[in-house]
């Protein structure tokens, strides 16, 4: 099989490589699509991501679609020529957060794929276990079921700060996630909500699918727009989804008293510039996000109820040979998602 190798910062490399074996509990998947995350572009810019450092050569994507082409023994979940979302991480089963409830995303020992040195998607066949795969109706293309993975981000978050009927809430970052996050937030019911960025590509696309304010940061404040706009008081939930440092700092400005901030975004300066007298005195909750479990079947029925359209946030396909190309396009600022279609599969 064909495999996309990650040789060294900012180098791919098309090998070939033996087919994977599967085990009873396995299935052998047909990759088709394989989405490019944020956490894939700073493996290939830096080598590293989140402390979690590459050992060269390495291969990246978790965020899968596929067909199924053979399957174990044991397994009655999934069968030959079902098309399959694959949930990319897989957790040690036994921890206290794995049998807690909805919370094996917490595991420790969790294995993720394309997280060194968990090999990812970009190969043309990945053996999976049955457990983390989910079958896709007929009107859910593989595209969409391999977007499934960054919508449970997005349904996770909102879950986390707890946005229900009513909320105003602040999205910072216009990415894929950002974008997301704002159609879970309406989703759930939110009233308003409001979508900051500096790329005017990304305020288009989040006005066009139905944010009610989209702010320019490099024209306007936020806080001033939501305090004029929206409630003098600030938001009642700000969904932190771009890791920037302006960002980050503006999230406890926006955030009425008593409000909640959630991180979403992964900073690559780590420090959180707050004041913790403020903090106290104006009681926020500030709570960070971290993958998602159980969300799958929510996720892609969604996509099927037409509840979340996951499909307009791609921007660009491209095919398995143009991958490093892909991945230099997907680092410029006014592209939001970019796929790579491993197979010619629909």
């Amino acid at each position: 099989m064909r495999t996309c190798e990650l040789t060294d910062v900012s180098e791919f490399t098309l090998v070939d490589r033996d087919l994977p074996t599967i085990g009873p509990d396995e299935v052998l998947v047909r990759i088709d699509r394989v989405g490019i995350c944020g956490s894939d572009l700073h493996y290939y810019q830096h080598g590293e991501n989140g402390g979690n450092i590459v050992e060269f050569p390495h291969v990246l994507g978790h965020e899968a679609a596929g067909t199924v082409v053979e399957v174990g023994d044991g397994v009655s979940r999934v069968g030959p020529d079902d098309r399959v979302a694959i949930e990319p991480g897989l957790p040690c089963g036994e921890c206290e957060y794995c049998v807690g409830d909805g919370t094996y995303h917490l595991c420790e020992d969790m294995e993720y794929m394309s997280s060194p040195p968990v090999e990812g998607a970009l190969t043309e066949y990945v053996a999976w276990p049955a457990e983390y795969l989910y079958a896709l109706p007929d009107s859910v293309s593989l595209r969409e079921g391999a977007l499934a993975e960054p919508l449970s981000v997005a349904m996770h978050a909102c879950q986390r700060g707890g946005v229900s009927e009513g909320d105003s809430v602040l999205v910072t970052g216009g990415g894929p996630i950002g974008q997301l996050v704002s159609e879970v937030a309406m989703a759930r019911g939110a009233e308003t909500v409001v979508l900051t960025d500096v790329v005017p590509e990304k305020l288009e696309l989040a006005e066009s699918r139905g944010v009610d304010h989209a702010v320019d940061v490099t024209e306007s404040d936020p806080v001033e727009t939501i305090r004029e706009h929206v409630d003098e008081r600030g938001v009642d939930v700000v969904l932190e989804s771009s890791g920037f440092g302006g960002a980050i700092e503006t999230t406890t400005e926006a955030v009425k008293r008593g409000g909640t901030v959630v991180f979403v975004g992964i900073p690559l300066e780590p420090e959180f510039p707050t004041d913790i007298v403020e903090t106290i005195g104006q009681e926020y909750d500030l709570k960070g996000s971290f993958r998602f479990s159980n969300t799958y079947p929510a996720a892609i029925e969604g996509i099927e109820t037409g509840r979340f359209d996951v499909d307009s946030i791609v921007t660009f396909e491209s095919s398995f040979e143009d991958t490093q190309a892909a991945f230099d396009r997907a680092a410029e600022p006014e592209e939001v998602k970019g796929v790579i279609r491993v197979s010619d599969e629909l």
